[in-house]
């Protein structure tokens, strides 16, 4: 039976963020850095996954961060973000995360946004 594509895709990135999830689960003390890339925006947040909750957050659509922006897509918006979400975790106290870049590859924009928040003092 011949699938449509987008269905295809779809499937393929539901089994790789479940592999993904089984390997890497954050903790108070490392909680898990997730990146989520969309056509027009940009968004991350830092999970602590025992206690199911949203330690911080910073997207594209936030005021603060859309005013330094000429875009809130391009690789500029991605560095700006690593910055504004590292500052947020040293308000937190939190020096070190576990990176999860969802069914992204390691490259454009999602390697911009780790090197800025590494740059910033967050480890990986």
């Amino acid at each position: 039976m011949i699938k449509a594509k987008h269905i295809v895709k779809k499937t393929r990135c539901t089994r790789l963020r479940k592999t993904i999830r089984k390997t890497i689960s954050g903790v108070a003390k490392k909680p898990r850095l997730i990146i989520f890339r969309s056509n027009k925006y940009l968004y991350s947040q830092v999970y602590d996954d025992l206690n199911g909750k949203v330690l911080a957050y910073a997207s594209t659509l936030e005021k603060e961060v859309k005013s330094k922006l000429k875009s809130t897509k391009d690789k500029e918006a991605a560095k700006v973000m690593g910055e504004v979400i590292a500052e947020r975790l040293k308000k937190l106290k939190i020096k070190e995360v576990v990176f999860d870049r969802n069914v992204y590859s390691y490259t454009g924009r999602v390697k911009v946004f780790a090197d800025s928040a590494r740059e910033k003092g967050i480890k990986f």
